[in-house]
């Protein structure tokens, strides 16, 4: 396997190309056989500008390729688990500035999965007919549903960012008291609703509002939210991976929202002298012709979007080893971790990690691999010498009360 830190170079005597933009991966004579080995291959791959490329003059929304970047294996592989199985619980990304964290983010729009929605105002879906029976619905998705129409259309998960800027209003959404209002009319949605099924990335976290933070905790527990206007008042649906990014430099992080977030990431800068010059080039590219940069990663996007879809499928049948389960128990236990939490992500990162290689069962290395993610910040110097004081004291009041009963 080639490795993400090992750049191509042309053979000796081979032409210069006359294209701006040279690679190696329409040379590779055989077929990345996984998704681990496809982002090493073509991240690692040479990116050579030899000439000025004319500017696209456009607007739209036109992130640089997340197989683009350079280096920062640990920060990829976290985000690709975390829209492979959105059990993983999200990813924080901890670093400076300047070190890819919100680029890395944006890159992932055109390799999210396909999700399932429903095609009704309220959001009616056929497992709330599977719970609750017909009643669930609304008459007209009843309906549908009797004579066999689909409830849902299938749609590409989208990237939802909250500005720093949002006000509580703008996050939770609001509702309109006026009877002479239609219920469309009245009701406004927020970002939380947007985000679900979605990926909602929160750049900056750990400067965010209290009230915003406390909505964003309160939403992501559920699964959804409840907002109310006088008598009127509306339940919002708010399943969402939740991705987030911090500069340390600006201030920590709550211990309640750090613990919302299942795989934590430390992004450093590149520290080898070639990436970072790999990176320079890339990104001068990018600045000047965002429109050749996606085009000459094209293929591989693609092909990379495909082999998530897969992974995705075929998670349900990925199956975790009890003995494995009982090592990442007693690993999780050595570090006195109390939140259950670590355990939900190391066993779901480990089965998302599985599926990636197209396995159907967790092996040790997953779990060496996802380990670290999943364990880091998850200890708590509070809680250790909070709980010492308890024990201490429990000790004591079962000797009083002995020395009372003799």
């Amino acid at each position: 396997m080639m490795s993400a830190l090992e750049p191509n170079s042309p053979d000796e005597g081979e032409a210069t190309p006359s294209s701006p933009i040279e690679t190696s991966a329409n040379s590779m004579s055989t077929s990345p056989q996984s998704l681990r080995e496809l982002l090493d291959i073509v991240s690692g791959k040479q990116f050579l500008k030899t000439q000025p490329l004319q500017d696209a003059g456009l607007a739209e929304s036109l992130p640089l390729p997340f197989l683009a970047l350079v280096g920062q294996k640990e920060m990829k592989i976290a985000l690709l688990l975390s829209i492979i199985n959105p059990l993983v619980g999200g990813v924080l990304l901890i670093g400076p500035r300047g070190t890819g964290k919100t680029t890395a983010v944006r890159s992932l729009l055109d390799l999210l999965p396909d999700v399932r929605r429903s095609k009704c105002f309220y959001g009616c879906l056929p497992e709330d007919i599977e719970a609750g029976g017909i009643d669930a619905v609304c008459p007209e998705c009843a309906r549908k549903y009797g004579m066999g129409e689909p409830l849902t259309d299938t749609d590409r998960a989208h990237l939802i960012e909250l500005p720093l800027n949002a006000r509580l209003g703008d996050v939770i959404g609001c509702l309109v008291d006026n009877d002479h209002l239609s219920l469309r009319q009245r009701t406004r949605r927020g970002i939380l609703s947007q985000a679900d099924q979605n990926i909602l990335y929160i750049d900056e976290v750990n400067i965010l509002s209290n009230e915003i933070i406390d909505a964003i905790l309160d939403a992501s527990a559920q699964g959804s939210y409840v907002i109310r206007r006088g008598a009127l008042a509306a339940t919002y649906r708010s399943r969402f991976t939740l991705i987030g990014s911090m500069n340390p430099e600006e201030g920590n992080l709550r211990p309640q929202i750090m613990d919302r977030f299942g795989l934590r990431v430390v992004v450093k800068g590149l520290e080898e002298p070639e990436e970072r010059l790999e990176a320079y080039h890339r990104v001068r590219t990018y600045k000047e012709n965002p429109r050749a940069i996606i085009a000459e990663y094209l293929e591989d996007t693609q092909q990379a979007s495909d082999e998530i879809q897969s992974a995705r499928n075929l998670l349900p049948d990925v199956l975790l080893p009890e003995e494995l389960a009982r090592v990442g128990i007693q690993l999780i236990k050595s570090f006195n971790i109390d939140s259950l939490r670590a355990e939900i992500t190391l066993f779901e990162a480990a089965r998302a990690l599985a599926a990636i290689d197209n396995r159907k069962e967790v092996q040790l290395e997953d779990l060496k691999t996802v380990a670290p993610l999943a364990i880091r910040f998850r200890q708590s110097e509070y809680m250790q010498k909070y709980m010492a004081a308890y024990t201490s004291q429990e000790e004591e009041i079962k000797q009083k009360i002995d020395q009372l009963l003799k």
